[in-house]
């Protein structure tokens, strides 16, 4: 049950900026990172471009992507595919203004510090029917 943020500063995105966003990055976690997909939340968030700078200079466009993930489910390659993936389905949809500096950012965090529906990752994972993989 992952969950994603995506911050965009730039121009106003267009629904289906948001929509192409949110169906690729659910695709990405489902496909690489073999997420269940209709668990996967994407939350695409436009921030004011004046608050964001790079290196101290403003920018045209900008995008920071923030995924949860639970801790040691996934290898570092499947990490850094999902990375390189993700900043390229950015620049897909935002194009040539993104600036170079957009971070794709995976936090991984322990199974008993998060969940959904009040029940947390790690009492999920006990339950589970040992038949389930």
């Amino acid at each position: 049950m992952p969950f994603i943020n995506v911050k965009v500063a730039g121009r106003t995105l267009a629904k289906s900026q948001v929509e192409r966003l949110q169906a690729g990055i659910t695709s990405q976690m489902s496909l690489i990172l073999h997420k269940v997909g209709p668990l996967v939340g994407v939350l695409v968030e436009a921030v004011p471009l004046a608050g964001w700078s790079v290196g101290g200079h403003p920018v045209a466009c900008a995008a920071q992507v923030d995924a949860i993930i639970s801790a040691e489910t996934n290898t570092a390659e499947e990490k850094a595919r999902f990375i390189a993936e993700t900043n390229q389905l950015l620049k897909d949809v935002l194009g040539t203004a993104l600036a170079e500096v957009s971070y794709v950012v995976i936090h991984e965090v322990p199974k008993d510090s998060w969940g959904y529906d009040g029940r947390t990752q790690a009492d999920r994972a006990q339950r589970r029917p040992s038949t389930a993989s």
